[in-house]
């Protein structure tokens, strides 16, 4: 059933100048669960992803290998950006690149809006430009240099030398718009979490001044419409993906339906989202996103995930060890969203271990295991109920609910956490109630029933509520429960209704389930 409601969601636009690590598969895995559950739950969802081609780090890498800037992105996004969808399981509905005709075009229709709009003039700026971040850098994020940098500025983010520019540019009437950003941001939901919020207000009312928002020393990027000797800010250009993938200036119908867009970003890139994006789209008399979410940084040996610095990590170091569901399960749900978090091989390791091999996945062996054993494979018919199994009924419905209200707030941390707590009190369930003792008496036959039944059902919602955080692992139970052929597909269970109880139904046939969560061999 759909509920009508429109659910566009997209990750940022990744640069990709190097191969991904596991921050981007993080903010990656983070929108697909999100993005899964809204689609499972009947919303009207659209997942963006995509690659951000232009500008001038873009040209130096090409440069460098001997290729044309078009030859290599599309090395890049060919060898790594693609094939990283498929090691996470993501289910993205596109995936654009700027360097695509239906992004270009559509771009320029924006830029030449804003320049009739009269919110763009030339002028000319000096300023340090950090080529790693393609932006010219504020005050704050400029430091002294150490080391072979001594005496130079350098980006506090790289860590390496800015380079002074002084062009004749185009610029964007950013300082007219300081008003009603705050006022957008008197809406509480629009950024979250609340300290991303109260850093851009705090930002925005220390003044906003004009953007530069074209370059003319390179010619990689879109061309100014009214000028070709100018091209487009890569920043500028890139936040317009959002829009021109779902139909702006070229599709009003499909924009209509999807947008206004909810943009999840890691909080080094906020402002751009939070303060400059919609600057641009109230200028253009474009809708605002719905809302801006800015995640935390993960932290290596206490620093932030970095290629440059040696912590980047190669989202298949985890997948080909621990697998997809895994990776998803542990940066989801052991990060709270919206703060940094640290990552260890040896916490990823326990958690793995505690949590989906001797907790999630050993509940699902044994308590399928039972029921062929007990009856044959078929799902018994429940007795009547005592107050430990309705114990088990509302631990259900309240862990449903409360997952979906996490949800709304982007808290995939806390959804989780809800779930998890019908796997905690199914496990202790069974420990309690025994079915192995009263399979023993013949005139406790219907109470075993009633609790393998019991443990059985609570396994059906856990699989409906965890598959868009564990697709694979939910599925293989899903199969194993009888459920795909007596109820229908996993993906088409509305999510919502998850916590009612009784909808697998007595006589269904279980079949065998090898281990969701194999035990991993430590080496070394």
């Amino acid at each position: 059933m759909t509920s009508g409601r429109s659910f566009y969601i997209t990750t940022p636009i990744y640069y990709p100048s190097d191969v991904p690590h596991i921050g981007h598969g993080y903010t990656t895995v983070a929108v697909d669960t999100l993005a899964r559950w809204h689609r499972q739950s009947g919303d009207d969802t659209w997942m963006l992803t995509g690659t951000d081609e232009h500008g001038q780090k873009m040209l130096r890498a090409a440069s460098a290998n001997g290729v044309t800037p078009q030859q290599w992105v599309d090395r890049l996004v060919g060898e790594s950006w693609f094939p990283l969808l498929k090691t996470l399981d993501v289910a993205n509905d596109d995936f654009i690149r700027t360097t695509q005709e239906r992004h270009e075009r559509n771009v320029q229709t924006f830029f030449q809006t804003l320049y009739d709009r009269g919110y763009i003039y030339a002028g000319e700026y000096e300023a340090l430009y950090c080529v790693g971040c393609e932006e010219f850098k504020p005050e704050s994020e400029i430091v002294d240099g150490t080391g072979a940098f001594e005496g130079l500025k350098v980006c506090a983010i790289h860590s390496k030398p800015l380079e002074l520019l002084h062009e004749k540019n185009y610029f964007f009437k950013l300082s007219e718009f300081q008003d009603k950003l705050l006022a957008l941001y008197a809406d509480t939901d629009f950024i979250r979490p609340e300290s991303a919020r109260n850093e851009v207000v705090s930002f925005v009312k220390n003044g906003l001044k004009d953007l530069s928002i074209s370059r003319s020393t390179f010619d990689w990027g879109i061309k100014v419409p009214w000028d070709d000797s100018h091209v487009i800010y890569v920043w500028v250009d890139a936040l317009l993906n959002y829009a021109t993938a779902v139909g702006y200036g070229s599709d009003p119908e499909e924009f209509a339906r999807r947008w206004p867009a909810y943009h999840v970003v890691g909080k080094d890139i906020l402002r751009f989202h939070a303060v400059i994006w919609p600057a641009l789209l109230l200028a253009a008399g474009v809708d605002v996103p719905k809302g801006v979410f800015a995640h935390g940084w993960l932290l290596v040996g206490g620093e932030k995930m970095s290629k440059s610095k040696l912590t980047g990590i190669a989202p298949t170091e985890i997948t080909d060890v621990f697998g997809s569901d895994a990776y998803r399960f542990y940066f989801l749900s052991a990060i709270a969203f919206g703060q940094d978090g640290s990552f260890s091989w040896e916490d990823l390791s326990a958690r793995y271990q505690a949590e989906l091999a001797n907790g999630f996945g050993n509940l699902a062996s044994r308590t399928t295991a039972m029921v062929e054993r007990y009856f044959e494979g078929v799902v018994p018919p429940a007795g009547e109920y005592t107050d430990a199994d309705r114990h088990i009924h509302k631990t259900v419905a309240d862990a449903a609910a409360a997952a979906d209200d996490a949800i709304e707030r982007f808290r995939i941390d806390e959804a989780i956490s809800s779930i998890w707590k019908i796997v905690d009190a199914l496990n202790l369930y069974i420990t309690e109630n025994e079915p192995w003792a009263l399979a023993k008496d013949e005139a406790q036959r219907g109470r075993l029933g009633t609790v393998l039944y019991t443990a059985a059902e609570g396994l059906r919602a856990l699989a409906v509520l965890l598959s868009p955080v564990m697709p694979i692992a939910t599925e293989k139970l899903w199969v194993a429960l009888g459920a795909a052929e007596s109820i229908g597909r996993l993906q088409d269970q509305p999510l919502r209704e998850a916590g009612a109880w009784g909808v697998l139904k007595p006589g269904t046939s279980v079949n065998g389930l090898a281990p969701l969560f194999p035990r991993i061999e430590q080496t070394g």
